[in-house]
């Protein structure tokens, strides 16, 4: 009976394969519904574990600010707390990615979101921190120059592969977070001396692995160019 699902007329199996297949009567009606169905698993896939996290940690920016400027942002306690949301982000930041990666799940929105998050809270701290007069302003440009600069240096090249995080990348943004969390506590005596030399350490590798993803893009953009004129070469042949 025309119109009658299969499951309601009773047809087997292969009769529901049939009305289901490409350029048969009633197909473009189970296509679509496939469509509309992985389209709400992409969806619900949004409020994964990852991306929550990912959330939680654009959601510290500002209630990070405000606590960090409190009071002339000179009062201990509040910037104490300010460095207990500065420490819950960047643990945030290693556990989302880490989730995503092993339990499959990685959406779009956590490969926009997670990048502007992490440059979100780190930018937001050594900027409050030069605006107080706690850091050099030269420390908080080298430092989100180089961030911002590998960003779009990752997107130019990335017709011709994605660069991989190196293991200095990962020691510079474990010594970055540690020297900046120093500086947002209100620290005296010989530990205000070592976060000088922390953050001194950072900046180093700052600008290390930075000269270093430089050298990476351009290896890559030089071995993509190659690959795609060997593709024309044998092509024409």
């Amino acid at each position: 009976m025309t119109g009658v699902p299969a499951s309601a007329a009773g047809g087997s199996p292969s009769t529901k394969g049939a009305a289901g297949a490409p350029g048969a009567p009633g197909g473009a009606k189970p296509v679509r519904a496939g469509k509309l169905g992985a389209a709400a698993v992409n969806q619900a896939s949004l409020w994964n574990i990852a991306n929550i996290l990912t959330m939680i940690r654009l959601v510290l920016v500002p209630g990070f600010v405000a606590l960090m400027l409190a009071d002339g942002g000179y009062d201990p306690a509040m910037r104490a707390w300010a460095w207990a949301a500065f420490a819950v982000a960047m643990i945030t930041d290693i556990f989302d990615g880490h989730l995503a990666r092993t339990y499959n799940l990685v959406t779009d929105f956590g490969k926009i979101a997670d990048p502007i998050a992490d440059k979100a809270i780190m930018g937001a701290a050594l900027i409050c921190l030069s605006y107080l007069g706690d850091l050099p302003w030269w420390v908080t440009g080298v430092i989100l120059g180089r961030e911002l600069g590998i960003t779009l240096l990752r997107f130019v090249v990335i017709r011709y592969g994605v660069i991989p995080a190196s293991r200095g990348g990962k020691l510079k943004t474990l010594v970055q977070g540690t020297a900046v969390g120093m500086y947002v506590l209100a620290l005296t005596g010989p530990l205000a001396s070592l976060r000088w030399w922390v953050m001194a350490v950072a900046v180093v590798l700052t600008v290390v692995t930075g000269l270093d993803y430089v050298r990476q893009a351009i290896v890559l953009r030089r071995s993509g160019i190659a690959e795609r004129l060997a593709a024309a070469q044998e092509a024409e042949r």
